[in-house]
């Protein structure tokens, strides 16, 4: 396999969670028509972005992924149009434990593997650290927390948003054979953030992860939550999502990008061949000083 019909939506939510999982059902849907063979959702999709205020009674929101809803739901529509699917959720472990998951589905074959997000924010609107516990990581398995999910359409490295802004995330999931590094994300602006900081920000974000792009020679796809979204604090502005969602080949070249005020989808061709081919010019994997960088576990060097 050389060339993957690549999907992703953009939408806004509700909090109805079972019309946002049709409403994703739909896009999903029409680029299965189009031939999308794998589809990439949001960050959260089932509902609401909670995490603007720490509110305990959003926790009644979190699903087992066993038998949750939105296993139960995205898992079927997957084996129904035969295509891979990447979802996420507020997932319950245990009780007090939860974690910000995404789920990978292979049409017939079914459930393939979970990602549980690594790195949490704790930011003014992004409070994630009271909510969800970092994925696993064991000096027993260093793949641990980075590990592909493999599907028929290749390696899935799989990162949820705040991972979005650490190389060391995207290196660890390129190292482990990922054929594609994907972001279902939610991040937006203050709207009291004026113009010039709403658009430096706006390409921070993109700069960041074209960049892992680059330097691991692997395409990159973004899908980001778009339209406002109140907070439950009066006293706060909300959050308006940016959107912007798009897909970046193996030398951070743009090959879609969406709007950041619309719900949308879009549809790529991803020639997989070239990320062979940029990293035999690109050789940044061999050239990399293994024996040199003992202290990036290290969290400060004075």
């Amino acid at each position: 396999m050389t060339w993957l019909t690549l999907g992703l939506v953009q939408q806004d939510c509700t909090t109805d969670a079972e019309q946002n999982r049709q409403a994703s059902a739909t896009k999903i849907k029409e680029l299965a028509a189009q031939g999308a063979q794998l589809v990439l959702l949001q960050e959260l999709h089932a509902g609401l972005y909670f995490c603007q205020t720490e509110n305990t009674e959003c926790f009644e929101q979190a699903e087992d992924i066993e038998q949750g809803a939105s296993r139960r739901f995205f898992e079927a529509l997957a084996a129904e149009l035969d295509l891979t699917l990447v979802v996420s959720l507020f997932e319950k472990r245990a009780p007090g434990l939860y974690h910000n998951t995404a789920l990978v589905f292979d049409g017939l074959a079914g459930y393939k593997g979970l990602y549980r997000k690594m790195h949490i924010p704790d930011d003014p609107a992004f409070y994630e650290k009271f909510y969800f516990t970092p994925g696993d990581a064991s000096p027993k398995d260093p793949l641990a927390g980075f590990r592909p999910i493999e599907t028929r359409h290749g390696k899935l490295g799989v990162l949820v948003c705040w991972d979005q802004w650490y190389p060391e995330a995207a290196r660890l999931m390129a190292l482990a054979g990922a054929d594609l590094l994907l972001y279902p994300t939610a991040i937006g602006w203050d709207p009291n953030d004026t113009a010039e900081e709403k658009q430096r920000q706006l390409d921070a974000w993109m700069l960041v992860q074209r960049g892992h792009a680059v330097a691991n020679g692997l395409p990159v796809i973004v899908a980001n939550r778009v339209g406002h979204e109140a907070s439950q604090d009066p006293n706060a502005s909300g959050i308006d999502f940016w959107g912007n969602s798009f897909v970046a080949g193996p030398q951070g070249e743009l090959l879609a990008w969406a709007n950041h005020q619309e719900p949308c989808q879009l549809l790529v061709e991803l020639d997989l061949k070239r990320s062979e081919e940029v990293r035999r010019i690109w050789p940044f994997l061999r050239d990399r000083r293994v024996d040199a960088y003992g202290n990036l576990t290290e969290r400060f060097l004075p």
